[in-house]
């Protein structure tokens, strides 16, 4: 059985800090999600209310509290810019277990930071949770986020076929795992940091 509450940490790498978020993030939110561009492979359709924001950062506030999660907001150290978030959801104690899921606006891509930011949340993941697994799911069109994956030692399982349908699109995703005993932790010692934080 799920804890009464998962703490959400605060993790440090050499250029990141990956933290919870914070009701002045729902702006830069829902800037990154009323994206079109940045949502092209998502399988729900870009924000056009605010609100969603607000919601989405409730619902941040509930993985915690109900155990089941920890999804974090992503800024860059050098100026405090919000680049988007990496979560850890569907966290079972009993199988020691669990997904990866990330988001990064557009301006930030290509540097590296969404391999550098799951990094440092799977270094959290298999250290301080102990787990044994985690899962993610990509677009099969997604290549750059499968390299992300591979990057991070990922290992492609298989294909859902035709699981989602992104913008009216039927679309097949690639399931990847990675095992405990296949992690390997980054050579970054900033990423080891972390700083528990309750809501």
């Amino acid at each position: 059985m799920a804890p009464s509450t998962l703490p959400t940490p605060t993790l440090h790498t050499t250029r990141l800090r990956l933290r919870p978020f914070d009701d002045t993030d729902a702006d830069a939110l829902f800037a990154l999600h009323s994206s079109a561009h940045v949502l092209r492979y998502w399988d729900a359709p870009p924000w056009t209310e605010p609100v969603r924001a607000e919601r989405f950062i409730t619902a941040c506030r509930q993985l915690a509290a109900e155990g089941t999660g920890a999804r974090l907001a992503v800024d860059r150290d050098s100026d405090g810019a919000f680049l988007g978030w990496c979560s850890l959801t569907r966290w079972n104690p009993d199988y020691r277990s669990a997904s990866l899921g990330y988001c990064f606006d557009d301006a930030a891509w290509g540097h590296g930071y969404a391999t550098e930011a799951a990094r440092a949340l799977l270094r959290w993941a298999y250290e301080t949770l102990d787990l044994n697994r985690v899962q993610a799911e990509v677009d099969t069109r997604n290549a750059a986020s499968a390299r992300v994956l591979e990057k991070l030692g990922f290992v492609r399982e298989g294909t859902l076929r035709e699981d989602c349908v992104v913008n009216g699109e039927v679309s097949d995703s690639w399931v990847y795992g990675l095992i405990g005993r296949d992690w390997r932790p980054s050579v970054d010692p900033g990423a080891a940091s972390s700083t528990p934080n309750r809501w």
